[in-house]
């Protein structure tokens, strides 16, 4: 019997990194509208109980797991081990969100953050897949969804290392799509704009900072980036990925899908 339209994603199993906050929390909140059980993941544990409170109240498992993702060690013992191994008892659907945003000249660039952009939104990506490809294949399907970057798509001037780490995410997605499709287990991207969420806040501060500009002014820059001149909202990114998680969106892998309100068209 198939799921009513209403719960796509029923009986489904979730993990979402990155979810404290922002994209992460607007994806977990949208996978368990859908009908899914979600575990979800970040460092900061009161946050992540809260929202797993949330999720418990729309009548889901729910299962918050402290993880810092660019650590390998914790990536296997404790999210992994702790879905696999635990209440929900396995995934279905793998959602890569966790990330961070820098920018610098390239003249004078700092190595450090170079590194730091790569271990968080490229590396730690590579670690969560890892762990959680194997059962996927055991159990012959998965949907892996990585929040990725328009960023990943195009470049832009004073982002060499966030873009270089986005554009290998979107390689390391691919490569996956290709491998994985033989076990029914699809391999998508998602690439937002700018974002209404504390990162693209964050961002805000640091164009204010360096430019001048008042905050208010800076958003106004960011927002005027979209031919819509507004920034994404999180609740727009989080369709997409109920979209990609859903059983009717089995041909779609391999796949990086905009939602940037038109600024890159390819």
């Amino acid at each position: 019997m198939t799921n009513p339209p209403s719960l796509p994603l029923a009986g489904k199993r979730a993990v979402v990194t990155g979810a404290s906050r922002g994209i992460g929390r607007g994806i977990a909140l949208a996978l368990a509208a859908a009908g899914a059980d979600v575990a979800v993941s970040a460092r900061t544990k009161a946050e992540l109980d809260a929202l797993a409170g949330e999720i418990e109240r729309m009548g889901r498992r729910a299962v918050a797991i402290a993880c810092d993702v660019t650590k390998q060690d914790q990536v296997m013992a404790n999210l992994a081990g702790g879905v696999l191994g635990g209440e929900l008892g396995g995934t279905d659907i793998l959602v890569n969100n966790a990330g961070a945003s820098g920018s610098s000249k390239f003249v004078g660039h700092d190595d450090e953050l170079w590194h730091r952009m790569l271990e968080i939104n490229l590396t730690s990506v590579y670690y969560v897949t890892k762990a959680f490809v194997p059962a996927m294949v055991a159990q012959r399907s998965g949907r892996i969804i990585t929040i990725a970057s328009i960023a990943a798509r195009t470049g832009a001037k004073y982002i060499a290392a966030y873009a270089a780490s986005k554009h290998g995410v979107l390689g390391l997605m691919r490569a996956l799509a290709v491998e994985l499709n033989p076990y029914n287990i699809t391999v998508n991207c998602v690439c937002p704009g700018y974002v209404d969420t504390p990162m693209t806040d964050r961002s805000i501060a640091n164009v204010a900072a360096k430019t001048g500009m008042g905050e208010q002014q800076a958003r106004a820059t960011l927002e005027q980036m979209s031919p819509q001149g507004r920034l994404v909202q999180p609740e727009e990114v989080a369709r997409i990925a109920v979209f990609l998680a859903d059983p009717a969106s089995a041909s779609i892998t391999g796949q990086a899908i905009n939602v940037d309100g038109g600024s890159v068209m390819s």
